[in-house]
C-alpha cells in the first residue's frame, strides 16, 4: 500500500517494540486490532496514529484487492467516529492556524471539486459511467443509499448495529413521504454487488415507487440523475454535496453538523455541540481532501498531490466512456486479442472477435454495437457490415512509441491508435490524426508538453522498436563534407506502402530514386527490422544494394543512425518522423502522415493538408492527442510521458538495446509463450 511513502517514515512490524526507537504506534481505524495498538502505545508511552483509507481510494474496490491511492492519519481519532473529536473535526471546528481562510487553498479546492465532478472521480472508480443500462424511471428521482451491515462508519456514526436496519427503513419511509411525486432509487453498496458483504436493506424489499439500483454504476453519474440524497453515513452524501444536491443524513458522517446537510440525528448529541460552526462545502473539501489526506502516485508509488490522482482517474474514465459498449472486432489474431481487450477496456465491456460479417450478426451485432478492425484482411467484411447498419468503424493500429522489440515477435505495444475517421497511414482519406493536425488549436501548455516529450525521447535515445546494437560511426566511410543520407527500408507488402505510395513503392525503387536525386551523397541503407528478422517481405538483392548504396546497416539502432546522417529519404517510414524530431532534413517519396505540413521535402502534394505546422505542433498531435497508452505493469491507461519512462526503464533493466537478429528457434519459442501463456492478467 505504500505506508512508508505516505507516512514518510519506516514501518517496523515487530513484537519487540520496546527494543526499537519508534515514534508512534499505528492502528487501523476503529477495528478491534486498534485496541491492541492503544495498549501497546500506553506501555511504550507513545502516541497512536489512527490510519484509514482516504476519500478517493482506487480504481477498483478494496475488498477486491485494489491498492489504495490515499490515506488519512489522525492523532485524535478517525474522521468517521462521531463519538469523539478527530483531527478533521478539530480543523473544521477551530482552525487555530487559519488555514481554511487561505484564498489559495480555497481556490485550489474549488478547482479540484470542479475537476472531480466533471470527470466523475469517486471513492471507487471501477463502475460504468453511463446510466442508460439501468433503465431508470422517467421524472423526478430521489436517491436512498444503502450501506454494508456492520460497517464501522455506522457504529461510530451513532447508528448501533441493532438499529441500522430499522433506521434504514425509516430513511426510506421519509424519502417516500417527503417526495410523493418522485421515484425512489435505492442504491446497493458496491461491496454487496460483488458478493463480499450484506446491506442494511432486506433483499426482498419491494415497493411500487422504489427502484433498486443493484448494478454497478459510477456514483457521480447516478447523482446527476437525482434531486435529493438520503444517507445513513455514506461518503456518497458528501459527493452529492460536491454536485450541489440536497443531502439528508440519518447518522452523523464527517460532513454532517456544519450547516450543509439536513441532519435527522438527535440535535442534543454532543457531536453537534462540537460542530457548532457553519462551513461551506469548499471548506469541508479543503480540510478533508487536501489537509487531512495524503496521496500516492498510482504509477510511481511516491507521494503526490491530489491533482495527480484526479488526473490519473480522469484519464481512465475518459477512455472508459469512449470504450463503453459491445465490441465486434474484425481481423485480430489471438495475440492481438490479448492486448486489445485492455486498450478498449471499460467496465462491463463485451468483446466478440470475428472475421466475417455473418458471424457478427449471428452473435448479436446491432446498431448499438461497436466495430473495430485491424489492417486490411477483414476490411471488406467490416465495411459491408458498417454500410448495412450505419455503425462507424474504428481502425486500430500500433502507435508510434511501441515497445522494446518487434510486434511480429509478439512484444506487447505500449500504445495503439484507435481512429474513427480513417487511419494515419492511408492518405486516401482523412484520419483523426490528419484532423488534429489540420484543425487543432495548439495551446501553449500543450506545445510545452510536446517539447518536453520530444526532448525526453531524444535524451533516452528511444524509437519505435528500440532494437539494434551495430556500430554506426565506425562503419561510415564518407569523405569529408560529403552529404550522408539514411534510407530506411520498409515492409514492402505493408498497407502503408500500398496506400501511401504513388510511383515509388518498393525498397529497390527507393534506393534508385535517392541515387538519382543525390548522386554524390553517401547513402546508408537500413533494412526494416521485420525484414531482417525474417518475419516480413522487403529484402533487396545484394547486387542492387552494392550499386545504389554505400553502406548497409542491418542491426543498428535508429537513434544511432539518425545521429550520423544529414538527411532521411523515405517512402512512408516512421523513421522520417523520427528524423524530424532530431532536426534532420527529410525527403518523402510517398505520403506519410508527417508530409505536407511544411516540414518535409515532398515528392507529392495532398491538397487537404494546407496548414503550415511547427515541429512541436506535429509532435503534440502525433504523440499526445492521437494515440492511447497503456502501462502493462498496472494494466491501466497512462500518459505518453510515463510510457517513455517505462521504455527507458525497461532498456536499462535489460542492459540496453538488444540485437534484432535472433536465433530462429528462440524466436518461435518466444511467440508460443507469449500467445498461450496468458500474460495479460490484471486486477482492475
Amino acid at each position: 500500500m505504500g505506508l512508508e511513502q505516505l507516512l514518510g517514515a519506516p514501518i517496523l512490524y515487530t513484537k519487540q517494540a520496546e527494543q526499537v526507537k519508534a515514534q508512534a504506534v499505528l492502528a487501523w481505524g476503529r477495528k478491534p486490532s486498534a485496541q491492541k495498538a492503544e495498549l501497546l502505545a500506553a506501555q511504550l508511552a507513545l502516541p497512536v496514529l489512527y490510519l484509514e483509507d482516504g476519500f478517493i481510494h482506487s480504481l477498483g474496490q478494496g475488498v477486491l484487492g485494489a491498492h489504495a491511492f490515499s490515506l488519512v492519519s489522525d492523532q485524535r481519532g478517525i474522521y468517521y467516529d462521531a463519538t469523539q473529536a478527530s483531527d478533521l473535526e478539530v480543523l473544521l471546528a477551530e482552525d487555530a492556524q487559519g488555514r481554511l481562510k487561505e484564498p489559495s487553498l480555497l481556490e485550489r479546492a474549488a478547482q479540484l471539486m470542479q475537476l472531480i465532478t466533471q470527470h466523475k472521480v469517486s471513492k471507487y472508480n471501477n463502475a460504468p459511467l453511463a446510466t442508460h443500462p439501468l433503465n431508470l424511471p422517467a421524472g423526478k428521482k430521489v436517491l436512498v443509499v444503502d450501506q454494508t451491515a456492520g460497517d464501522m462508519s455506522l457504529k461510530y456514526g451513532l447508528i448501533s448495529p441493532h438499529s441500522a436496519e430499522q433506521l434504514a427503513e425509516q430513511m426510506l419511509a421519509a424519502a417516500l413521504a417527503e417526495h410523493p411525486d418522485a421515484h425512489i432509487l435505492l442504491k446497493t453498496h458496491p461491496d454487496v454487488i460483488v458478493g463480499k458483504k450484506q446491506g442494511c436493506f432486506p433483499k426482498q424489499l419491494q415497493h411500487p415507487k422504489v427502484h433498486w439500483v443493484s448494478q454497478a454504476i459510477n456514483p457521480l453519474s447516478l447523482l446527476a440523475e437525482v434531486e435529493q440524497v438520503y444517507v445513513l453515513t455514506s461518503q456518497l452524501g458528501f459527493e452529492a454535496l460536491l454536485m450541489g444536491k440536497q443531502v439528508t443524513c440519518f447518522g452523523i458522517p464527517f460532513y454532517a453538523g456544519w450547516g450543509l446537510t439536513d441532519d435527522r440525528a438527535e440535535p442534543s448529541l454532543m457531536v453537534f455541540q462540537r460542530r457548532s460552526r457553519q462551513r461551506s462545502v469548499t471548506e469541508v473539501f479543503a480540510a478533508a481532501y487536501l489537509l487531512y489526506s495524503r496521496y500516492l502516485d498510482p504509477e510511481t508509488g511516491i507521494r503526490c498531490e491530489l491533482e495527480r490522482v484526479v488526473e490519473y482517474i480522469a484519464l481512465q474514465n475518459y477512455y472508459a466512456a469512449l470504450n463503453a459498449g459491445a465490441w465486434y472486432c474484425f481481423g485480430f489474431s489471438v495475440w492481438k486479442q490479448n492486448y486489445l481487450r485492455r486498450f478498449l477496456y471499460a467496465p462491463n465491456t463485451a468483446f466478440y472477435f470475428v472475421w466475417k460479417k455473418q458471424a457478427a450478426l449471428q452473435r448479436g451485432f446491432n446498431q448499438a454495437s461497436r466495430l473495430a478492425v485491424w489492417g486490411e484482411r477483414a476490411a471488406t467484411e467490416v465495411t459491408s457490415l458498417a454500410a448495412a447498419t450505419q455503425v462507424p468503424i474504428w481502425r486500430v493500429e500500433d502507435g508510434f512509441i511501441r515497445s522494446v522489440g518487434l510486434g511480429s515477435d509478439y512484444n506487447p505495444p505500449l500504445s495503439l491508435v484507435v481512429d474513427q475517421r480513417g487511419i494515419y497511414y492511408d492518405p486516401q482519406q482523412p484520419s483523426d490524426l490528419e484532423y488534429y493536425l489540420q484543425n487543432s488549436d495548439f495551446s501553449p501548455k500543450l506545445l510545452k508538453r510536446a517539447s518536453v516529450l520530444r526532448n525526453r525521447l531524444l535524451q533516452n535515445r528511444l524509437s519505435k522498436y528500440n532494437l539494434g546494437i551495430e556500430s554506426v560511426a565506425d562503419a561510415i566511410k564518407a569523405n569529408q563534407g560529403q552529404l550522408i543520407i539514411l534510407v530506411p527500408g520498409q515492409v514492402e507488402d505493408d498497407v502503408s506502402i500500398r496506400k501511401g505510395c504513388l510511383d515509388i513503392a518498393d525498397n529497390a525503387a527507393l534506393l534508385k530514386a535517392v541515387r538519382v536525386a543525390r548522386p554524390d551523397a553517401y547513402v546508408i541503407y537500413k533494412p526494416h527490422p521485420d525484414v531482417v528478422s525474417g518475419n516480413r517481405k522487403g529484402k533487396v538483392e545484394a547486387s542492387l544494394l552494392k550499386q545504389y548504396s554505400d553502406l548497409v546497416l542491418e542491426d543498428a539502432s535508429i537513434p544511432d543512425c539518425l545521429d550520423a546522417v544529414d538527411e532521411v529519404h523515405t517512402m512512408t517510414s516512421l523513421v522520417g518522423f523520427e528524423g524530424l524530431l532530431r532536426g534532420k532534413q527529410v525527403a518523402c517519396y510517398g505520403l506519410p502522415f508527417y508530409a505536407g505540413w511544411g516540414l518535409t521535402m515532398d515528392r507529392h502534394v495532398l491538397s487537404r493538408r494546407n496548414r503550415r505546422l511547427s515541429l512541436d505542433e506535429l509532435v503534440a498531435a502525433t504523440l499526445i492527442l492521437y494515440p492511447r497508452y497503456l502501462n502493462w505493469q498496472t494494466g491501466a491507461f497512462t500518459t505518453p510521458e510515463y510510457a517513455v519512462e517505462l521504455l527507458h526503464r525497461q532498456l536499462q533493466e535489460q542492459g540496453g538495446k538488444q540485437k534484432n537478429k535472433v536465433n530462429w528457434f528462440y524466436r518461435q519459442a518466444r511467440k508460443v509463450v507469449h500467445v498461450y501463456n496468458g500474460v495479460f492478467k490484471f486486477r482492475y
